[in-house]
């Protein structure tokens, strides 16, 4: 995100704000994991796969390879798949499956829901805007105090419409929506109070 972007999405949270007790964080993450293991575990064991019927159509075939070499090729194989991995990161996206990118987003949304503190407010009014770019992954993580006021579905909308702005490359304009659809929620359910006090960042961190 551009500097101007942060100014806009900060200026969004910091209206949104002005109306509410509660308080938003906004992340975004380039990629939850670097994949190399899963990816590396995935290929290796594809190679031993693809390696029986090789070695069964050589027989059928009455070729007669020396076990020396047949090992030395899975090998050349196996090093030139790690290879590939190690200088090309975004191959192990295509390997990994998906269930595998959102857990791991899914996970690194709730340890930056932690690590920010946004689970500290005092009414426990904190929400987490979360981004995930490489598994194209969002999630709003919201603490007690306004998740047990607000259904699942309309944290979802929120979600799909994040999701659908940062595909389109619209990454600022989805985190504007965003908070201020949050903002809206947090303000009729728990609005501002003489003494309020900023308790959080009014920013996008990108990891």
């Amino acid at each position: 995100m551009t500097a101007a972007e942060h100014r806009r999405v900060t200026a969004a949270i910091q209206a949104a704000e002005s109306r509410t007790s509660g308080e938003i964080y906004c992340v975004v993450a380039r990629a939850s994991d670097n994949y190399f293991f899963p990816a590396a575990s995935i290929a290796l064991a594809s190679i031993l796969v693809f390696s029986l019927p090789v070695a069964l159509a050589l027989e059928y075939r009455w070729i007669a390879l020396r076990l020396l070499w047949f090992v030395g090729a899975q090998l050349l194989a196996a090093a030139c798949a790690l290879l590939a991995l190690w200088l090309v990161p975004a191959l192990r996206l295509a390997l990994v499956p998906h269930r595998l990118r959102y857990r791991r987003a899914h996970d690194n949304a709730r340890k930056q829901f932690l690590a920010r503190n946004v689970h500290v407010t005092t009414a426990r009014t904190g929400v987490l805007i979360f981004v995930s770019l490489a598994e194209r992954y969002a999630e709003v993580v919201a603490d007690s105090g306004i998740n047990q006021k607000v259904s699942q579905v309309t944290w979802n909308a929120i979600v799909a419409e994040l999701v659908a702005a940062a595909k389109a490359d619209r990454l600022a304009d989805g985190f504007v929506k965003a908070v201020e659809t949050v903002g809206a929620l947090l303000s009729a359910h728990f609005p501002v109070s003489p003494d309020d006090a900023n308790e959080l960042d009014d920013r996008v961190v990108e990891i």
